[in-house]
């Protein structure tokens, strides 16, 4: 696995003003933002060795990054 960040400007190109505009606008796409972050730092420390973690932990941090990037993908959307 890649020990790059996932920011979601690489995941979600070309959609900066519609991020910023939610982001504002709606209290629960804030938190997931927030949560989104937190997240993936976790994933980039465990992928980066920066903190000893179990490969399930892992994993479990990588299914859970996935699970809020589908949820404010799903916001973007709607």
């Amino acid at each position: 696995m890649s020990n790059t960040p996932h920011t979601l400007q690489e995941e979600f190109p070309g959609e900066a003003a519609r991020i910023t505009e939610l982001k504002t606008s709606n209290a629960r796409f804030a938190k997931l933002l927030e949560e989104y972050d937190e997240v993936n730092d976790k994933v980039h420390r465990a992928e980066s060795r920066i903190d000893a973690v179990s490969e399930e932990h892992e994993d479990g941090l990588r299914r859970n990054r996935s699970r809020i990037k589908d949820q404010i993908w799903a916001m973007i959307r709607g």
